[in-house]
């Protein structure tokens, strides 16, 4: 029986087969955060940054933040900067913070971050606190292949959105903010913040701590800080001139600053032209900040009433008569005092700094920008007519050269800051980057020239940079300068109220082309053609000797040839997209190792290319790619090529117009 009892339960029907899962669902995403509201923060933040710990290159920041008691535990939202303004996208390192612990009356208080967006901070507020503590470090790059050095045994940069965190839901303009930083001893500072008495701080108290006057957290931010024990002050003004500029030389060796008088007058030089061409200043004061270093990280960054500028220890010495390039640096970033900072375009705007950049009209903020920086160099001194003839020819030729143009139009390259921020392009001639700045030199040329040749040399740029972006500025209630936004119909009508013409649709036939056509247009108005020179200008001779802010040599430049350039070891650093090389199967990161069975050697490479012309010595190369070795065969025929410009008799010289001092 029990056997056939266990016979019947093994003849059990079978269960029923599972019903299949659900079609996935999304899980709900966390609460969005606070529209940015008008109403100010009620009280002001204190914040405490010690930048002592040069060793580790860390940041100690303590924040006191004051919130509105409440009657049961609340949460607030707490943001770390992520659009930074002058970067034009999310640049913002939230990585790079550490060691967050946010305290109330000594006792520990919650927080989690946000796990759609890694810059917000979700804190758990007990009832009945009226103030939170935040510390927190910032954690510099300590090695140079991975990101810009910011601090160093000799010269440190606070830039204080590394150290800080802000309530969501706020305006920038609308928190108010305490701020005290401590330096090594026998350190100075220089920056456009100002002290409790409204004066530039000269001096640390007994424990060492600089204290700096009440300002909205727009301010904070737009004043950067650069310190060292080395910091030479020179007034680019006459004494008790309104609005002073004033250059800050900061050096690792006090050698580095000492700038002859006519070099220092070539920036003063600056100044002048400036105020010639706008009318007026947008700021209350303002300082250049330049680190003279060859460890501090090279930058070029704007603010309103200063910018970061960071060269090679070289920069008045050995460089100054080679790199004309840096020396445009200052420039630039000076004009954006107005062209950016005072006037900026409306989509780029933002209340504060983790709503979305815009960057429509980039082409304007930073292609203008670079062609009136590059412009100011040759009025003021800092470079001659003809190195800015030359200057003007390669970048003409870099130019014509960009492939990528067939499938990315100018108006796409000025969304590369959001696109991929912080990328490198291995194809960038075809990939396209930043090109709104160069290719914006040209534009603007042409915008120039084309006035000055409907209008008779009546009128010219000059004349919209002084009714447009020198136009009077308003103040906000602490008296900090306060943007004026614009869009692309103000900029047209700013234009046609100079000299009419359909500006509009010369922009959009610039933006949005595939073929480049108008490139040259500037230049051949302007009573000079790019042509080709089977020798560098001395422009080009001195670029490539000039290693440069980044601290890399110049390679051996034969773009407008075989399509590639060479680093001193044999590094390709860039093969341009279907050039010669490109046809040949070079890549960038591939090692040319020899020429015609000959050890490279840039004299030996050029000689190829010269012997060549007729077709009737090859190319022949030995290339290194990984561990394999390749021996390809270049198919160029046309000799060096290297661009300059040539007068056009007959035609008005309006390129010396523009570049003559005022």
């Amino acid at each position: 029986l029990a056997l056939a009892l266990a016979g019947v339960q093994a003849w059990a029907a079978p269960s029923p087969t599972p019903a299949a899962p659900p079609a996935p669902v999304a899980a709900p995403l966390p609460p969005a955060l606070p529209a940015v509201a008008a109403a100010a923060w009620p009280a002001p933040l204190s914040l405490e940054v010690d930048a002592t710990d040069l060793a580790h290159r860390v940041l100690q920041a303590r924040l006191l933040l004051p919130v509105t008691p409440s009657e049961a535990p609340r949460e607030l939202t707490l943001l770390y900067p992520r659009f930074l303004p002058g970067a034009h996208g999310p640049y913002g390192d939230v990585s790079r913070l550490a060691g967050l612990m946010v305290s109330a009356g000594g006792r520990p208080v919650a927080w989690q971050r946000d796990t759609v967006d890694p810059h917000a901070y979700r804190v758990q507020v007990p009832a009945g606190v009226d103030q939170l503590e935040l510390r927190l470090q910032y954690i510099a790059p300590a090695r140079r292949s991975s990101e810009r050095i910011s601090i160093t045994r000799s010269l440190l940069n606070v830039e204080w959105e590394t150290v800080l965190l802000y309530p969501a839901g706020t305006a920038a303009s609308g928190v108010r903010v305490q701020t005290r930083l401590k330096l090594p001893p026998g350190w100075q500072a220089a920056t456009a913040l100002r002290g409790p008495d409204g004066q530039a701080p000269a001096a640390a108290d007994a424990q060492g701590w600089w204290s700096f006057g009440e300002t909205s957290l727009e301010t904070l931010i737009d004043s950067p800080l650069f310190a060292g024990a080395v910091l030479r002050r020179v007034a680019l003004d006459a004494p008790g001139t309104a609005a002073p500029v004033t250059l800050n030389l900061l050096a690792d060796e006090a050698a580095a600053v000492a700038a002859t008088p006519a070099q220092l007058e070539a920036h003063r030089a600056l100044v002048r032209q400036a105020d010639r061409l706008f009318g007026s200043r947008p700021y209350r004061h303002y300082d250049f900040l330049l680190a003279i270093s060859d460890e501090f990280g090279g930058i070029g960054l704007e603010h309103h009433e200063s910018s970061e500028n960071g060269v090679e220890a070289s920069y008045f010495t050995d460089d100054w008569d080679r790199a004309v390039r840096a020396r445009e640096l200052l420039p630039h970033e000076y004009v954006h005092a107005w062209n950016g900072k005072f006037r900026r375009p409306d989509d780029l705007w933002t209340a504060n700094y983790n709503q979305p950049m815009r960057n429509s009209l980039l082409w304007v903020y930073e292609g203008l920008t670079q062609y009136w920086g590059h412009v100011l160099t040759a009025r003021a001194g800092l470079s001659t007519p003809e190195q800015a003839r030359d200057r003007l020819a390669w970048v003409a030729a870099e130019l014509q050269a960009r492939s990528g143009r067939a499938w990315r139009n100018l108006q796409d390259t000025t969304l590369d800051p959001t696109v991929g921020p912080g990328h490198s392009a291995e194809w960038e001639d075809w990939q396209r980057s930043t090109d709104y700045y160069d290719e914006g030199l040209l534009l603007w040329l042409d915008v120039d020239t084309l006035i000055r040749e409907k209008s008779r040399q009546q009128h010219s740029l000059d004349d919209v940079a002084r009714a447009f972006f020198g136009a009077p500025h308003a103040t906000n209630a602490d008296g900090s300068p306060r943007p004026a936004v614009y869009d692309f119909d103000a900029l047209v009508q700013a234009l046609n109220a100079v000299q009419p013409h359909d500006w509009a649709g010369f922009f959009r036939d610039w933006l949005d082309g595939h073929d480049g056509r108008q490139l040259l247009d500037g230049i051949e108005r302007g009573g000079w053609r790019l042509v080709w020179s089977t020798e560098e200008s001395r422009f080009a001779q001195n670029e490539r000797g000039w290693s440069g802010p980044d601290g890399d040599e110049r390679p051996q430049d034969l773009a407008f040839s075989l399509g590639l350039r060479v680093t001193s070891d044999g590094k390709l650093e860039q093969v341009f997209w279907d050039s010669p090389a490109f046809r040949a199967g070079l890549a960038p990161g591939m090692t040319l190792v020899a020429v015609n069975d000959r050890a490279y050697k840039p004299e030996r490479l050029s000689a190829a290319v010269t012997a060549n012309r007729q077709g009737q010595a090859p190319i022949r190369l030995l290339v290194r790619d990984g561990d394999l070795f390749l021996q390809p065969v270049i198919d160029w025929q046309g000799g060096l090529r290297y661009p300059v410009l040539e007068r056009q008799a007959g035609k008005p010289d309006r390129l010396d117009a523009v570049y003559k001092a005022r």
